[in-house]
């Protein structure tokens, strides 16, 4: 019996999979849920499809932006291939609907979670890619984040706080930056503050609701105090 039921049927179709794809099921099957139920997850669908996602952003940029020299095509691809842009495409996607978690994860409610959604969507795109080919994942890929790649294309300069402040570092001979991330709070409400360190010396500070918003605000803390570093 297959582990997909009836409501996934019409999501399995538009993905061009069959109703009955095991692949599909385990892609949508968290570790937690795997663990209480003796049956496989998809970490290690992530794993691939965190790879044919990278190609085929790759490949979009190449040959749908052929203006961008290397610099800026890699530029565009760091802000597509991310876990914000991801998680995006998966919400777009509805994917919670879908992916089977554990009891624990339900109660922290961990399909709202960026890093939950993000990694379910590359493993579905693996799931794409296993059964009907590299192609056709391409496709699914640029369906859900083309709009994100020709947006970053417009300027591609414009880049996030960290990528930002780890390149500012890097051509001044300060080295990389390093983040130090602490949560606080219950599960169903956790807050997360982070530091990040140039130099060995704390420059910048921030908190949010998840990890990376408070590793983007040390981010954009220690940017706006470069001048002293």
């Amino acid at each position: 019996m297959s582990l997909l039921v009836s409501p996934l049927h019409s999501f399995a179709e538009h993905l061009g999979l069959s109703p009955e794809s095991e692949w599909l099921a385990q892609a949508l099957t968290h570790s937690s849920y795997a663990a209480e139920h003796d049956c496989v997850s998809n970490e290690r669908l992530e794993f691939l499809g965190d790879a044919v996602v990278d190609l085929a952003v790759a490949d979009l940029i190449f040959t749908a932006y052929p203006a961008l020299n290397e610099g800026s095509g890699s530029l565009v691809r760091s802000r597509v291939v991310n876990e914000s842009a991801l998680a995006g495409a998966a919400r777009h996607l509805e994917l919670a609907k879908y992916v089977r978690v554990g009891r624990g994860e339900v109660k922290s409610r961990g399909l709202e979670r960026a890093s939950l959604l993000a990694d379910a969507f590359e493993a579905v795109v693996a799931a794409v890619f296993l059964e009907r080919g590299y192609e056709s994942a391409k496709r699914f890929v640029a369906d859900q984040l083309g709009a994100v790649v020709a947006e970053a294309a417009l300027a591609p300069d414009d880049v996030d706080p960290k990528t930002r402040l780890r390149q500012w570092c890097e051509s001044s001979g300060l080295g990389t930056p390093v983040y130090e991330v602490h949560a606080e709070g219950p599960a169903h409400a956790t807050t997360f503050r982070a530091t990040v360190a140039i130099g060995g010396e704390v420059r910048g500070a921030g908190h949010g609701s998840s990890k990376k918003i408070a590793e983007t605000q040390a981010a954009r803390d220690a940017w706006e105090v470069r001048d002293d570093a």
